[in-house]
């Protein structure tokens, strides 16, 4: 069982949407998939519930909850866990003491990138991933490829200790589908392959352990 981490202390970065996606790709898989929902908006087990009905359901954990692990069942392949908004790394110990990695979703604005470097010294603080025994990487998100403001961003994130392994683009889709309890994952059209192929370098720097 691998469990990941989805965590932000800025809100409205699309956190909770990168962690339904990435809980979708691995159901959609035909992994038994369990989504710990940490933040007390509770969105991310709206999204299973609206998902329930479906061949590849997803299993809504209340994460707030000490003792969260109980409720995960035998046989379960894959953890994403939606960390709460506005928590720094000290609030995340228990999770970042046994997540396999953490993925961190930046937007490209001045605001958030200053927003994000606290969160980021706080991560580095955890004696995991201060010894290399904890990856963490960055995921530029809801960008707009061909603007100088997202080159600008990308440019700032790749100087950055922690790796940037993706780079996810801004489109609606994202809203609709999780409002549907749903994910690019679960469409094959022309259109949402090409923002799939966005989730590939994401979805290969997390399998590598």
């Amino acid at each position: 069982m691998k469990t990941w981490l989805v965590a932000c202390s800025k809100g409205g970065v699309g956190k909770t949407t990168i962690a339904t996606h990435l809980a979708a790709e691995a159901a959609v898989a035909g992994q038994n998939v369990v989504l710990v929902d940490a933040d007390p908006q509770a969105s991310a087990t709206r999204w299973c519930q609206r998902r329930a009905g479906m061949a590849s359901a997803v299993l809504p954990v209340d994460g707030s909850r000490k003792s969260w692990q109980k409720h995960v069942p035998d046989g379960t392949q894959r953890v994403i866990v939606d960390a709460p908004a506005g928590a720094m790394g000290s609030a995340l110990e228990g999770f970042l003491d046994i997540a396999d990695a953490v993925v961190v979703p930046i937007q490209p604005s001045a605001l958030d990138l200053e927003a994000s470097i606290g969160f980021l010294e706080s991560l580095g603080k955890h004696p995991r991933v201060r010894k290399g025994k904890l990856r963490v990487g960055l995921v530029g998100n809801r960008l707009k490829p061909n603007t100088n403001a997202t080159q600008q961003a990308l440019d700032v994130l790749r100087s950055w200790p922690f790796p940037l392994v993706a780079q996810l683009r801004d489109s609606q889709a994202y809203v609709v589908l999780t409002g549907l309890g749903k994910s690019l994952f679960d469409y094959h059209s022309a259109q949402i392959r090409e923002h799939q192929a966005d989730w590939q370098p994401l979805l290969h720097w997390l399998r590598k352990d």
